[in-house]
């Protein structure tokens, strides 16, 4: 009798066993850190102490983000824009972040699951080669182009690590967002953060708060509020089942936005002119009458008042010194370049070189302020090629999710809003080296905002999934599409 109880009771068991196994060893795995950490505490240095705090939130933080994965693109927005300081000044927060969720990413799919699964997607092809250029450049550039010491190599590797942490975010959303219910969190966190930042921007004498809460580069990256006019809009004027509180909220918000931007900020080209390009896109996708009304209107102004514009506008502050320099750093990197134009000089290298060319009768050091003429100039002709080609690629995968995603509700306009923000972005890639930060400029620590826009064109990966799947949709967008949920 005891051994027809024992043994269901023993299959029971094991059962059990191996269905849990993963929740069983996270739990071990923190009960012995946390063990550890006891039994340490009295022995190390106090200098150490909040290190060993910190290993176990590290690995509780890390049984939830295996668990639940999207919870880490959330602390990223989260961190990357509230943390005001780096824990390591060289590489930054946001990269120390999305390389530890690429580090458990890949342990879920090895240690855990034991199986590799990627997205896919055309996009990737070009983004692939563009790293593999990228990686050839590296290796070229340590051949003595010209008789000057190159950039050292902690800046030549930096140059890389930029271009791999935003590679694996925009991999990152594509495949561990699986529920729209994930993506709106990352627009309304985005939203609700950017709200926050306006409401105290407009406000007198709020600057010391402002900066105990966000980041310098919030301010001063033209990602942050590309991003925001994109998808404020979006949400605003195209997702019709957001209240009309909620709308005229967001309709504030891009106000004080361009109030700020085109105010206080109007000598900043790149802080207004590619939110204005999203927003001119924005509205002749989702309301094309409209918008050509406004652009016959807006254009005839422009004409009447061009001069005025331009004055106000254009050559403000140092702009008009600024785009002459410009141009002529454009030349000489030009000039620079073509001892090597198939695959550039490698990452950083070139402005290590630009002392032997005068600028303007100056032999100093300068850097580019595009994100093209970096690309050429660092991985060639070749990057360029892969990058122009990515650029097409996620181009038109966001025309395409706009023809067959439902025309109302928060897909809709997410997919409207990364439209335009996409354009826009790398229209402001002409500015300055905003979605691909150059190590020697804006610096690896501004992926606090270049990060934004890989994020969200992740974002565009993840919703095709959902189409095709038909899976983390909400009822309401399958009942538009005429489907249902498959039943894998």
């Amino acid at each position: 009798m005891i051994r027809l109880i024992e043994r269901p009771l023993v299959r029971f068991s094991l059962h059990w066993l191996n269905d849990h196994r993963v929740i069983l060893q996270q739990t071990v795995i923190v009960i012995a850190v946390l063990l550890a950490s006891l039994a340490l505490g009295a022995r190390l240095p106090s200098r150490l102490a909040p290190l060993l705090l910190g290993l176990p939130v590290i690995l509780v933080g890390s049984s939830l983000l295996l668990r639940w994965p999207p919870l880490g693109l959330l602390a990223l927005i989260s961190i990357a824009m509230l943390f005001p300081s780096e824990i390591i000044h060289n590489i930054g927060v946001t990269a120390l972040i999305v390389m530890g969720l690429t580090g458990l990413w890949f342990f879920d799919m090895l240690v855990i699951k034991r199986q590799l699964t990627f997205v896919q997607s055309r996009t990737l092809s070009p983004l692939l080669l563009f790293l593999g250029s990228t990686i050839l450049a590296f290796l070229n550039g340590q051949f003595p182009w010209y008789p000057v010491q190159p950039a050292p190599l902690d800046a030549q590797v930096g140059g890389i690590l930029i271009l791999v942490v935003v590679i694996c975010a925009y991999l990152l959303v594509a495949n561990h967002v699986r529920d729209v219910r994930w993506l709106k969190a990352m627009v309304y966190l985005l939203l609700g953060i950017g709200g926050v930042f306006m409401f105290l921007r407009v406000l007198p004498g709020t600057g010391p708060l402002m900066r105990r809460i966000f980041n310098f580069y919030i301010a001063s990256g033209s990602m942050f509020w590309t991003w925001i006019v994109a998808m404020t809009a979006s949400q605003a004027l195209f997702n019709r089942r957001l209240t009309r509180n909620w709308r005229l909220l967001l309709g504030a918000l891009l106000m004080a936005t361009f109030y700020v931007a085109l105010g206080e900020a109007r000598d900043w080209v790149s802080g207004w002119f590619p939110p204005l390009v999203a927003l001119l896109l924005i509205l002749w996708l989702g309301a094309p009458r409209q918008a050509l009304l406004l652009a016959l209107l807006g254009t005839a102004g422009f004409l009447v008042q061009l001069d005025n514009i331009a004055a106000k506008f254009l050559y403000v502050g140092d702009n008009e010194y600024s785009q002459m320099t410009r141009l002529e750093a454009w030349r000489i990197i030009g000039e620079i370049v073509k001892v090597s134009p198939i695959l550039g000089l490698g990452p950083a290298n070139y402005s290590f070189y630009t002392p032997l060319f005068p600028i303007l009768g100056w032999y100093v050091q300068f850097n580019s302020h595009n994100n093209y003429v970096d690309i050429v100039a660092q991985t060639g002709i070749l990057g360029l090629i892969f990058m122009l080609w990515f650029i097409v690629e996620i181009t038109h995968l966001a025309w395409r999710l706009y023809l067959i995603t439902p025309k109302d509700g928060f897909l809709y306009a997410f997919v409207i809003g990364s439209f335009g923000g996409i354009v826009a972005t790398f229209v402001s890639g002409l500015l300055g080296d905003w979605f691909l930060p150059y190590v020697y400029n804006a610096t690896i620590r501004s992926l606090r905002t270049s990060i934004l826009p890989w994020l969200f064109m992740g974002g565009l990966l993840a919703v095709e999934q959902m189409l095709l799947t038909r899976t983390g949709l909400e009822q309401a967008d399958l009942e538009q599409l005429g489907d249902a949920p498959s039943s894998a």
